[in-house]
């Protein structure tokens, strides 16, 4: 009985320690995957009990186990959409082969790195086959709230849907002087015009026109002037129109000293915006604070526009993407402006060696892993995402070699217990003779 535990003991470990090379090989193969996270090989002693004057030798088993929690470090690629994670958390993705069947819910997968390019659809796919997964941005660029406890609301980035989009106008800057002379008494009274361009919300060009007409006393000077805003979207009638008047004291001479809305718009005080609405939607024009002269003044004898700016653009294509650290995915345009299009969050679970292991470095959630959690990238327990990178393996090929030379002296130790225990039952038998 004590010979044969003894053999049974050496064949056990002959089998833990094959087990131990195959993670050894397994990490050396993989030391240069982009993702892999090394895997490890514990042994546990078995005991069969006892009794006295004797032992019986119980052997050992393995486990095996993959080091999840594990960062690899992060190295510098030239593909915007090359992501790696600057601490805890996993990307969402989907196999590219389950966007086929549209009746049932993507798988969801986890993540720490990936390589994402458009494919023919549009979807940013890895050349493994794995689509990156993330919450769609509303048209005017903002995030409507989503799920954080479950995949329901993430899509597949698909940067087709936004290969060509418009950025409206929404703010015009108005820096213009206006003749001091032309509101004092005996003048001629004619409107001085100023036409700028804007964009709609499909990307076409359209104009607006801003009248002032002075207010010219019987006597002296009124320093008041009536400005009228005409959207030529909408015709040729003035959509709003307000009284302006200026400052004529010694200290602040030339600045706005009030805007009164006649009809058709509102003024900020606090912002020094007129908000008036276009044909497109609401439009706010800056015409500057009260008691300022950084937009709209009312000096000398001349009318000068000085300062005259607007945002918006025309219809662009896209021309890139990339992911900023919170995980917001910004498509960029040929026109020069740039949109939000996608959010990729980070899921994060209490026990991510738990995660059950999957092909091409992605891993699923399982009960011992506990349930998972949606986070914005920085936010929370979870680091930030980080462009331009990917996460090395992280496999010490050292440290591998190492323990390649232990467990090949362990193998052969075992080796030789069971040679012996041959050698020790061959003398058993010879007695017999």
């Amino acid at each position: 009985m004590t010979l044969s535990s003894s053999m049974n003991a050496g064949v056990s470990g002959l089998n833990v320690n094959a087990s131990k090379l195959a993670t050894i090989s397994d990490n050396i193969a993989n030391s240069k995957t982009f993702g892999y996270k090394r895997v490890d090989a514990d042994f546990t002693a078995m005991t069969l009990g006892s009794r006295a004057g004797s032992y019986v030798a119980g052997g050992t088993r393995v486990s095996t186990f993959r080091n999840i929690s594990t960062q690899g470090s992060p190295i510098t690629t030239v593909n915007s959409m090359d992501i790696a994670i600057g601490g805890r958390g996993f990307l969402p993705v989907t196999p590219s082969s389950a966007l086929a069947d549209t009746s049932a819910a993507l798988p969801l997968r986890l993540a720490t790195t990936g390589s994402f390019r458009p494919n023919a659809e549009g979807i940013l796919t890895s050349q493994s086959g794995l689509v990156l997964m993330g919450w769609p941005a509303d048209p005017d660029g903002t995030f409507p709230p989503f799920p954080r406890d479950s995949a329901a609301g993430l899509v597949p980035v698909n940067i087709a849907h936004n290969q060509f989009a418009a950025n409206p106008t929404t703010e015009i800057q108005l820096g213009i002087n206006l003749p001091a002379t032309a509101t004092q008494a005996g003048s001629s009274g004619d409107p001085f015009d100023l036409s700028i361009e804007y964009f709609d919300n499909l990307g076409t060009t359209q104009t607006m026109t801003a009248t002032f007409t002075p207010q010219v006393p019987g006597a002296g000077q009124s320093n008041l002037w009536t400005m009228e805003i005409t959207d030529l979207a909408t015709g040729a009638a003035p959509i709003a129109e307000f009284t302006v008047e200026f400052d004529a004291t010694t200290a602040t001479g030339g600045s706005l000293l009030s805007v009164t809305p006649v009809y058709g718009g509102a003024y900020n005080a606090a912002t020094g915006d007129v908000g008036v609405t276009f044909d497109r939607g609401p439009v706010d024009i800056n015409i500057g604070l009260i008691g300022s002269n950084e937009r709209m003044t009312q000096l000398s004898s001349s009318f000068a526009p000085i300062n005259l700016s607007k945002n918006g653009a025309p219809t662009g294509n896209a021309i890139g993407m990339e992911i900023d650290k919170n995980g917001v995915v910004t498509a960029n345009y040929d026109t020069g402006f740039s949109k939000e299009i996608f959010r990729v969050p980070l899921i994060d679970v209490p026990n991510s060696n738990a995660l059950e292991a999957l092909q091409n470095q992605t891993y699923a959630v399982t009960r011992d892993s506990g349930a998972m959690f949606l986070w914005d990238a920085g936010s929370g327990p979870t680091g930030e995402t980080i462009g331009y990178a990917r996460e090395e393996s992280t496999t010490d090929i050292a440290g591998e070699l190492t323990a390649l030379i232990q467990t090949q002296r362990a193998y052969s130790s075992n080796a030789k217990i069971i040679q012996t225990v041959d050698e020790m039952l061959q003398e058993t038998t010879n007695i017999k003779r």
